[in-house]
């Protein structure tokens, strides 16, 4: 066996994501480089690692056995690491966030300046549906989890970062005036919604089911930079937080329309199991996000306010 530390690193990514393409994402390389250091590794074992089906990745049985294996020799070779970066003096290990798909315009902003003064720390962000994030926060796979709306079957601790506003918006194509009233406007203009699990999607469904509005015609994206441009291009209107939303506002692409009880308000909310033993990189965040937040929020997100 003469494999590498970047092979098994790779095959690891791989076994994960179950796609070539999403591993060359995550990893920043070519997909055709992920292909021959997958092909590189396989050619040192008899057994298949992985399958094909259809145009399915699949990890074998034996894969991911072997995936096993690899993820513990990488996480050791990861403390080998981060005990040379301590003894320099250096904060250094994994902190592991999930994000909720909007907040994705949230988070990085509450990182950017820890990250650039602990050089020696790695960052694990993954932006998802609040379904996975809920998951992977109950499977205590991350360290902390972005969301606007908690929930209450967990055992939670939470830190409050910033308001969360939902307004109904269409596009410059579209012709309403404040006079329009909801259910007039539903009854031509179709409603475009996040998929199954987003957090805004149950949002809109509650705001609808508590006015009795009936939806006449509906679209259904999978993301919200998808439900934007969707709303740009004049197919519909739909509830969106306002945080992704602020170049299109500015220059007119989408403008709010003006409706009974919205917005929407929630906040945004950085959240973590209650009795969590927080690693030292963990609990150095929390500390710097406490203490940094309002600046943060004042620097970077004041624009909200004017909405």
């Amino acid at each position: 066996m003469n494999y590498t530390l970047h092979q098994l690193k790779v095959f690891l990514k791989v076994s994960k994501t179950r796609s070539i393409t999403k591993a060359a994402e995550e990893l920043n390389l070519s997909q055709p480089a992920v292909s021959i250091q997958l092909k590189n590794l396989q050619d040192q074992f008899e057994i298949p690692l992985t399958e094909v089906i259809g145009r399915q990745l699949y990890i074998t049985d034996f894969g991911k056995e072997i995936a096993i294996a690899v993820e513990q020799i990488v996480n050791e070779v990861n403390k080998i690491n981060y005990k040379s970066l301590a003894y320099k003096g250096i904060m250094s290990g994994v902190l592991k966030i999930s994000v909720v798909s909007t907040g994705k315009y949230v988070m990085p902003f509450y990182l950017s300046d820890f990250m650039n003064a602990n050089k020696g720390i790695e960052l694990e962000m993954d932006v998802t549906n609040k379904t996975k994030v809920i998951t992977a926060l109950k499977n205590n796979e991350i360290d902390f989890a972005l969301v606007s709306s908690i929930p209450d079957d967990i055992n939670l601790e939470f830190e409050s970062l910033m308001e969360n506003k939902l307004f109904l918006v269409g596009g410059k194509q579209i012709r309403y005036s404040d006079e329009f009233k909801m259910k007039t406007l539903l009854q031509d203009i179709p409603l475009i919604f996040r998929e199954e699990g987003s957090a805004t999607r149950l949002y809109m469904e509650e705001y609808i089911k508590n006015k009795g509005l009936v939806v006449k015609s509906k679209l259904q994206l999978t993301s919200n930079e998808a439900v934007k441009q969707a709303v740009i291009s004049g197919l519909g209107v739909s509830i969106m937080p306002l945080i992704g939303l602020k170049n299109e506002l500015e220059r007119g692409d989408i403008k709010i329309i003006q409706f009974e009880d919205l917005p929407m308000i929630s906040n945004w909310k950085l959240i973590w199991l209650k009795d969590k033993k927080m690693s030292p990189v963990a609990q150095a965040y929390l500390t710097y996000l406490q203490a940094e937040k309002l600046r943060i929020n004042e620097s970077v997100f004041s624009w909200i306010n004017n909405y």
